[in-house]
């Protein structure tokens, strides 16, 4: 049996042969929390070998906890000759026993960890007392003890390996047993995945994320009404879930109201709301407002309305801008919109016949669709097709304006060229979605000439660069990828181009579709520049990052110079609330200058995975159920 010792704590020395020699400040912190609360007892005894100098001691095994004595020490919490209990052992050997240490030794296993906090919890102790107890973080025992809404049977599966930790968390978000047990048996094993799961315990709730949700202006502002809210405390990308389902909706229709109020006030002979868009309203008859041309003297006063604008942009931009910048930034837009507002006006025949739709859009914001006439209120409409006769003279139908999201042209160039950038290292890396986007492309050239537009694929293969649109591109992490992705095919293909197509005869199926998911992945094109008629490629491009089940987190960061240093302060204070809530947004308005807050949001939004619109993969816009008694597949359209 080995003798235990007692030595003082200044007599002891980190061991030069201990082959661990690095400790993280937040790791030894940790231990001394853990010493502290355990009356500054150590759980395992320090291994030492005698040292260089007489009376002196070397620790061979245990220096994380000598460097939590010594903390403890140099705070005053314990003497500096505090005794502490060891075992000696030879020092020919002092490096084997480092060695086993530090490698023979397992992680506590999460259920075990979560049985211990749980008696804990039982025993009264709050979540700081436990964190303390064990040295680890509140966020930790939360998570553990979050295990507790998990059915057993589903805990002995994961204690058998039957199943993962991701999965196994996935059940937290949901305290019923019953319907835990029945979705895991439901789901095929090839689609357990923890987003399936959770996806699967949440169809009747509401995820924050949800258009409805941001919409009204989150949970703060559904908790502030009387919702109650199921925190997902293993999905970093959701801050949670509405319960009442209803209270959503009620407050949605009380938001859309506010706004159907004004839009009566214009003399429609009806309004409209929902929270999605109305099904089939394209296809309804529609007046158009005619456009009135602006006096000489306010065409002049809109043309040096949006120099001003483009020129305060540009320098907000790039860093140089005063602080009264974006207040003056602000008053020209709002001369713009007011002149703009003066070129369409509607004729008091298209007030007397149609009517408004208010609703939200694919991206959850509030669109305004004026002027559509229902079939049974109108008799011309009844008659067959349209002629045009609703059309202002001259003028072909236009698309509704894009309200200002306070986003120069320039920064949504820049922000949706890194989204082109991930979606081409994605779509090189998925052949199957590639050989559908290409297929895809391909039948809107021959079988929808009129429509070829609708592809992010500019399949004639046109390649554009994408360094020309991203201020840093060194920084991009797509680029990157992409470009390392294109050195390593240009290693494998033929010197020669004239050997190129033998050269792919020869190859398997599999090396021909990855080289046809790289060849694709060179015309995605998702940019916004300030003016472009591929409006709907770019919109495609969303439906496509979906296909490929793109996370923009993985490859785009929101930080103060990536983002946050390109808008203006409005902008800065409505992105923190949409990532981090309303208290975060106190803390970026009550910074004194820009670049305080740039400061304060790049700190609060890091790590939380918000991104600025241009960027996100948006989420389709949900379908209407079709009528009962229809054709499973309606006929094509004349």
């Amino acid at each position: 049996m080995t003798e235990i010792i007692t030595i003082a704590l200044n007599k002891l020395d980190a061991d030069p042969k201990n082959v661990r020699k690095t400790y993280s400040a937040e790791g030894v912190e940790a231990l001394a929390a853990n010493i502290r609360e355990d009356s500054y007892r150590l759980l395992q005894n320090l291994v030492v070998r005698k040292g260089d100098k007489k009376g002196r001691y070397f620790v061979t095994a245990g220096g994380r906890r000598l460097a939590a004595l010594n903390l403890l020490a140099e705070a005053g919490e314990i003497a500096k000759d505090f005794a502490v209990e060891c075992k000696e052992r030879d020092g020919e050997i002092a490096t084997e026993i480092s060695l086993a240490e530090n490698l023979m030794r397992e992680d506590m296993h999460p259920l075990d960890q979560y049985e211990a906090f749980d008696a804990l919890a039982k025993q009264g102790k709050d979540v700081a007392a436990i964190a303390a107890r064990f040295g680890t973080t509140e966020t930790v025992v939360r998570k553990r003890l979050a295990l507790a809404r998990v059915s057993p049977v589903l805990l002995q599966l994961y204690r058998d390996e039957d199943m993962s930790f991701a999965q196994l968390s996935a059940f937290t978000v949901s305290d019923d047993h019953e319907r835990q047990l029945t979705v895991w048996n439901a789901l095929p094993s090839w689609n357990r995945e923890a987003h399936s799961i959770r996806r699967a315990l949440t169809e009747e709730m509401i995820a924050a994320t949800d258009k409805r949700m941001q919409f009204i202006g989150g949970l703060a502002a559904y908790e502030e009404a009387g919702g109650t809210v199921k925190r997902d405390l293993f999905d970093g990308r959701n801050a949670g879930y509405a319960i009442d389902a209803a209270l959503v909706e009620k407050l949605v229709a009380e938001k859309l109201e506010t706004t159907a109020a004004s839009v009566r006030a214009e003399g429609w002979k009806w309004v409209e709301c929902s929270a999605t868009a109305p099904a089939g309203y394209h296809a309804m008859k529609r007046h158009y407002p005619e456009g009135i041309a602006l006096s000489e003297e306010d065409q002049a006063a809109l043309d040096a309305a949006q120099t001003e604008y483009d020129a305060l942009a540009e320098m907000i931009e790039n860093g140089v801008a005063d602080d009264e910048a974006e207040t003056k930034l602000a008053e020209v837009e709002k001369r713009i919109d007011a002149l703009n507002a003066r070129t369409d006006a509607y004729s008091p025949e298209a007030l007397e016949q149609a009517g408004t739709f208010v609703f939200l859009d694919y991206y959850g914001r509030l669109a305004i669709e004026r002027g559509f006439v229902k079939p049974d209120e109108n008799a011309e409409t009844e008659d067959g097709d349209d002629d045009g006769e609703n059309l202002p003279s001259g003028k072909d139908p236009v698309e509704p304006k894009v309200p200002n999201i306070s986003h120069s042209a320039a920064l949504i160039e820049d922000l949706t060229a890194h989204k082109t950038a991930a979606l081409r290292i994605e779509l090189a890396n998925n052949p199957d979605v590639a050989l559908v986007a290409v297929v895809h492309a391909m039948l809107l050239r021959v079988a929808y000439p009129y429509h070829s537009e609708q592809s992010a694929l500019q399949l004639s293969l046109t390649h554009e660069r994408l360094e020309a649109s991203i201020k840093d591109a060194e920084s991009c992490k797509g680029l990157i990828a992409f470009n390392d992705l294109a050195d390593n095919y240009g290693h494998h293909l033929p010197g020669n181009p004239a050997d190129l197509f033998d050269w792919l005869l020869e190859q398997p199926q599999d090396t021909v579709l990855s080289l046809l998911a790289f060849g694709a992945a060179h015309t995605v094109n998702a940019v916004e520049k300030k003016f472009t008629d591929r409006r709907n490629g770019i919109e495609q491009a969303n439906q496509l990052g979906r296909a490929l089940k793109v996370h923009m987190p993985d490859w785009f960061e929101t930080t103060g110079d990536s983002y946050f240093r390109h808008v203006n302060r409005t902008t800065i204070e409505l992105a923190v609330a949409e990532a981090k809530g309303g208290e975060a947004e106190l803390s970026v308005r009550a910074a004194a200058k820009k670049s305080e807050a740039v400061t304060i949001a790049d700190r609060l939004v890091a790590g939380s995975g918000w991104l600025p619109a241009p960027v996100r993969i948006t989420a389709p816009e949900p379908v209407a159920p079709a009528d009962d008694g229809e054709d499973e597949f309606p006929e094509a359209a004349e």
